[in-house]
């Protein structure tokens, strides 16, 4: 889960390059991220296991959620901007991950799992804190951000009751996601301009923060509880924050820094002091 966390964490900057040398949107980017995606991991089966899983109601389900937290967040990006967006949507998600494990699978957390959730919490906070007060937020936004964590927190809790098929799960949620996005994304524009760093980076973000990360993001729920997967999800956010120190010169206050010690606290807790599943 840790290892899906770092690849996601590679995701925005992929995504962002696109937007700048592409030409796409943010559903565009979504769409080739769902379809390369979906590719990747249908010749991976096909390579191992020899036959490709069949589309079930279980896949519609998770797609259809897929969607709508992905939709959902870049809505709240274009209404309060990404720092709101990003703070409420990943703020939110283990908060309501955790309520439903209790309420809907019985799961609950012991004083590590907890104290994960509550220094995970704090440490968003002083990533993001000072960029969310200085850009404020429209209530729309906001809305649309908690959409978004309600979508994503039930994909995790109803693939965690169904974990039979991690592989097959992804699958048909990226190709489920991909039909629930391709007319938003053929309105604002589907076609990248052709480029060798565009295709480039098209098949980094399906491979990388895509195929791998939401395979090992579905295998993880097989083992983990749900809130668990959910608070070491959050590490996205470190490993997002030192990709843009290293790579686009970006800065980190004082604050940031220590939101990433205990950001990464938060992910090596469950770890060092594992709960019963």
């Amino acid at each position: 889960m840790s290892a899906a966390a770092a690849a996601w964490g590679t995701g925005g900057a992929a995504g962002s390059l696109l937007f700048q040398t592409a030409g796409l949107g943010p559903a565009g980017v979504s769409l080739w991220r769902y379809a390369l995606g979906a590719a990747f991991l249908l010749g991976l089966l096909r390579l191992t296991a020899g036959s490709l899983p069949r589309l079930s109601a279980r896949m519609v389900v998770v797609g259809a959620g897929m969607a709508v937290y992905q939709a959902a967040y870049f809505a709240a990006i274009e209404r309060s901007g990404v720092a709101v967006a990003t703070v409420v949507t990943m703020g939110a998600t283990p908060v309501l991950t955790e309520l439903g494990g209790r309420l809907l699978l019985g799961e609950r957390s012991g004083r590590t799992g907890l104290l994960a959730l509550a220094a995970a919490m704090a440490g968003l906070f002083l990533l993001t804190g000072e960029s969310v007060l200085a850009g404020g937020g429209r209530l729309g936004g906001v809305g649309y951000a908690l959409l978004s964590a309600a979508g994503y927190a039930a994909v995790t809790l109803y693939s965690r009751r169904h974990r039979d098929d991690s592989g097959g799960m992804a699958v048909g949620g990226f190709v489920v996601g991909a039909l629930c996005l391709a007319p938003f994304a053929l309105v604002g524009g589907a076609v990248p301009e052709p480029s060798l760093t565009t295709a480039a980076l098209l098949l980094y973000l399906g491979a990388v923060p895509t195929a791998l990360a939401y395979a090992l993001f579905f295998r993880a729920l097989t083992t983990l509880r749900a809130a668990t997967v959910s608070v070491i999800s959050l590490g996205e956010a470190v490993f997002a924050a030192v990709l843009g120190v290293a790579l686009f010169g970006e800065r980190l206050s004082g604050l940031g820094w220590a939101g990433c010690a205990l950001l990464t606290a938060a992910v090596v807790m469950p770890a060092v002091r594992p709960e019963q599943r």
